[in-house]
């Protein structure tokens, strides 16, 4: 799953969840339209087309990130 916003780093991304910042999750392509609204899921940026630099945990509540392993 990928981040609404395209973090480059998992740094950032806690930076910004530490923050308060809203975040929603989204699975890309067909398999999308179902990501859980509470939960755990993982994550994975920064966004395709480029490569893969970090995987995440993150913990869901009401569809929103609260907290990144």
């Amino acid at each position: 799953m990928y981040t609404d916003i395209n973090f480059k780093t998992k740094k950032a991304l806690k930076e910004a969840v530490a923050n308060g910042k809203q975040i929603t999750v989204y699975q890309p392509g067909p398999f999308g339209g179902n990501e859980p609204k509470n939960g755990t899921v993982f994550l994975e940026g920064p966004h395709y087309p480029e490569p893969h630099k970090w995987y995440a945990q993150a913990e869901l509540v009401d569809g929103l990130i609260v907290k990144v392993k």
